[in-house]
């Protein structure tokens, strides 16, 4: 493999993906509840992302619920063989649309058969546990229970890679114990470096590391700094904040959502952005700023 094919791609699981995937959560509709309002578009998005090259789609159930993975069978089942598929389970939503735990073994076992039966798959290339002692951001406490759920369903055959979502680094500890761990999705970007000891960890494990929202928990004085940088660069604010990311680590896989075509194509448009060294340090003054 040649340097520039492994600057752009990284390993998940046993499958080697380009840095840039797509997330699929803003395909479902209003608070991630429900159908899309457009649900041609939303097939439409998908379609473009995998006739643009993407490799890496990332869902989950009880995005909609069932919303999400019903809309990726109907635009690209059968699925092509390069396709990575990654979704979740660990939570659930009620009635209202919010968002609760779903830890118990029956729950597990039947968020597997759904994702199964939703993509339309016999088995599911990797699932992230998605922790959630708390909703709005990682909290301790032992996974041990659910991971040994899913690596049953890992022996039974149904599910062939294990990640973890919302997570702490005693946490990923503790899964590594117990099952080889595919990846780390958390939230993490420009200014949200929490997990900046646990991004070069995973790295020299050789494991990926997969933030969610790239934009997300920026203040309005960061916001205005990060669009000054992307008009110099004559580029979007999403564009560097992905940018940022590709070269903050080169484990780091990315999955921005979107439900427009347009903004699909200047996400991954971000690959291509090198930021200089100038561009770098205004963006590393960003992220310290009060």
């Amino acid at each position: 493999m040649n340097a520039t094919q492994d600057h752009d791609t990284f390993q998940l699981g046993s499958r080697r993906v380009k840095r840039i995937g797509y997330g699929a959560m803003q395909l479902a509709g209003p608070g991630v509840f429900g159908p899309p309002r457009d649900p041609a578009a939303a097939l439409a998005v998908l379609r473009a992302a995998l006739e643009a090259g993407v490799d890496h789609i990332d869902t989950s159930d009880f995005y909609g619920p069932h919303v999400t993975n019903q809309l990726i069978r109907e635009a690209l089942h059968p699925y092509p063989e390069h396709l990575t598929i990654v979704t979740k389970i660990g939570a659930r939503r009620d009635a209202q649309g919010a968002w609760l735990p779903a830890f118990s073994r029956q729950e597990l076992i039947d968020a597997v058969h759904g994702n199964l039966r939703n993509l339309g798959l016999d088995v599911l290339e990797l699932v992230n546990l998605r922790s959630m002692f708390d909703v709005h951001g990682p909290a301790e406490g032992s996974l041990e229970e659910p991971l040994s759920v899913l690596a049953e369903l890992r022996q039974q055959g149904l599910v062939r890679h294990i990640g973890l979502s919302n997570v702490t680094p005693t946490q990923v500890v503790e899964a590594q114990r117990m099952v080889p761990v595919a990846c780390v999705q958390n939230q993490y970007n420009l200014v949200q470096r929490a997990d900046d000891g646990l991004v070069d960890a995973l790295a020299r494990q050789g494991i990926a590391y997969v933030p969610f929202f790239p934009l997300g928990g920026f203040t309005p004085l960061q916001s205005d700094a990060l669009a000054s940088v992307a008009a110099q660069l004559e580029s979007t604010p999403q564009q560097v904040a992905l940018a940022w990311l590709l070269q903050r680590s080169p484990n780091i896989l990315l999955i921005p959502g979107t439900s427009s075509v347009k903004h699909l194509h200047q996400n991954l448009a971000a690959a291509e952005l090198v930021l200089p060294a100038e561009a770098l340090m205004r963006l590393e003054r960003i992220g310290t700023a009060a």
